[in-house]
């Protein structure tokens, strides 16, 4: 139903469906208090939220972790990158599911040993986003200290409403999305796959 609403109202719809996932509210609240530069909650754990509302399950059924990305590129060491992950392991080490805290400044370092293909530096956090394998993945949610949600959807939020998978074929090679997409359909049959462009 949100699919067809103005965005405005999907904005509301999304942060409806988004609070029913206790984890990820306590998530968004916990990562606030961290204040790393351009962080945002992406991925998996809000479009699978809100697949999980739209099909009746738990809101958080499946979800395997809780991305926060930030964006630092003013020291790309690992030890960098690893001291903000030791520090967010202590905000959330009672929570019942994993946090995975990734600096987007750093991925081009390791990206192409990974998925086999290169990765230029990312400039943003959104710009890391905006590379995601599918469109419904590229999403971005955050705290801002007045209490207020930035919402990052360079797609917009149809698609993932109306449980659309649709490649994104910017950087991730086409079996990334398929492995990926494959994974979810077997989780949420409801989903409709789009194939990859030839």
């Amino acid at each position: 139903m949100f699919g067809r609403l103005p965005l405005s109202e999907q904005l509301d719809g999304l942060r409806s469906m988004l609070s029913q996932n206790e984890i990820l509210t306590d998530v968004l609240a916990r990562a606030a208090t961290l204040d790393l530069p351009g962080w945002y909650v992406t991925a998996g754990c809000l479009f699978q939220t809100v697949w999980n509302v739209a099909t009746d399950r738990p809101a958080a059924n499946a979800i395997k972790d809780y991305d926060l990305f930030y964006f630092d590129d003013g020291d790309l060491s690992w030890d960098a990158e690893d001291a903000v992950i030791q520090a967010g392991r202590a905000v959330f080490a009672d929570l019942p599911a994993e946090v995975e805290i990734r600096n987007e400044a750093r991925v081009h370092l390791w990206y192409e040993q990974k998925f086999g293909v290169p990765c230029p530096p990312h400039t943003s956090t959104e710009a890391a986003i905006d590379r995601f394998a599918a469109t419904t993945c590229c999403l971005g949610v955050r705290l801002e200290p007045d209490g207020g949600w930035r919402v990052y959807a360079p797609h917009g939020l149809s698609d993932m409403f109306n449980l659309v998978v649709r490649p994104n074929p910017v950087l991730a090679p086409r079996e990334v999305y398929e492995n990926k997409a494959a994974r979810w359909k077997s989780e949420w049959p409801e989903l409709t796959v789009l194939p990859w462009p030839n």
